[in-house]
């Protein structure tokens, strides 16, 4: 299996002074997601809960519903070499339809592929089987200050290389408790194995979450939040406006600039309390 981490040699210079030492860095190779061996794309990931990843990414983008829906995800290898782990293959269950999938491209075509933006918060809103709006979740906006810190605690490999994204689920139906962190080079990555480890455990829709990121809140993130029914998205950084377009669209409460006791809320502030 491939490492997270690898060392390799680097030339530090600071105040005049070179020093050669070694450091960590974070792995980044290819993942193919193939379905019944055709493949459906390829994306930039750091190695580990790729089956996670794999079902996520099927989940947000809409080809999937449910952990029923995947009968089998296996790893593939050539005939005349070693396996990489880095072509999976995912088998769906018979009554599953095929996606559909633009051959020139080699990607599934969803709302995220380009198209306006009017056409892309139709597409999800369309694409989605949860409904994020009507979740009564209410989360205290002290519980939302605190979720950068548990986050950063439990970022074991960006403590060591300083350059992964992470993503965390944080579950309000059950006292606030923090239930998954994945971190990657991608930070739709991250999300994406964070859904699918919700998939894995038949949690599909989050009701009662709250999905956090490290980085900014784009209109991708915001789609597979939607996607999974998570009502609340909070992020470190900035939103994009498509990304607070879809969640008043939707109804999903949008948390961004969340820093040290503040933060701002572009969508649903009734579900931050206090």
């Amino acid at each position: 299996m491939s490492r997270i981490t690898q060392r390799r040699p680097v030339s530090h210079l600071a105040a005049g002074d070179a020093t050669q030492r070694p450091e960590t860095l974070a792995v980044e190779e290819p993942l193919e997601i193939r379905l019944g061996g055709v493949p459906l794309t390829v994306t930039m990931r750091t190695p580990g809960s790729d089956i996670e990843l794999a079902q996520g990414f099927l989940l947000t983008e809409g080809i999937i519903g449910g952990r029923d829906d995947v009968v089998a995800a296996r790893y593939c290898g050539s005939p005349d070499s070693a396996n990489t782990y880095n072509v999976l293959d995912v088998t769906l269950a018979p009554d599953v339809p095929p996606p559909a999938v633009d051959i020139t491209r080699n990607f599934y075509a969803t709302s995220s592929c380009g198209i306006c933006g009017k056409a892309s918060l139709e597409a999800v809103r369309l694409a989605s089987r949860h409904r994020p709006g009507d979740d009564p979740v209410r989360v205290p906006a002290a519980a939302v200050t605190a979720m950068p810190d548990q986050l950063r605690a439990a970022q074991d490999v960006f403590a060591s290389t300083g350059g992964l994204h992470a993503a965390a689920l944080f579950d309000f139906s059950g006292g606030g408790t923090m239930q998954v962190v994945r971190e990657d080079i991608g930070r739709h990555n991250a999300v994406d194995k964070v859904i699918g480890w919700a998939l894995e455990r038949n949690r599909i829709p989050l009701a009662g979450t709250v999905l956090l990121v490290s980085g900014r809140a784009s209109f991708e993130l915001t789609q597979k939040a939607v996607m999974a029914g998570i009502p609340i998205l909070a992020a470190l950084s900035a939103p994009s406006s498509l990304a607070v377009d879809l969640a008043v669209d939707c109804g999903l409460t949008l948390v961004a600039f969340l820093r040290g006791d503040s933060m701002n809320v572009y969508s649903r502030a009734d579900r931050i309390t206090g």
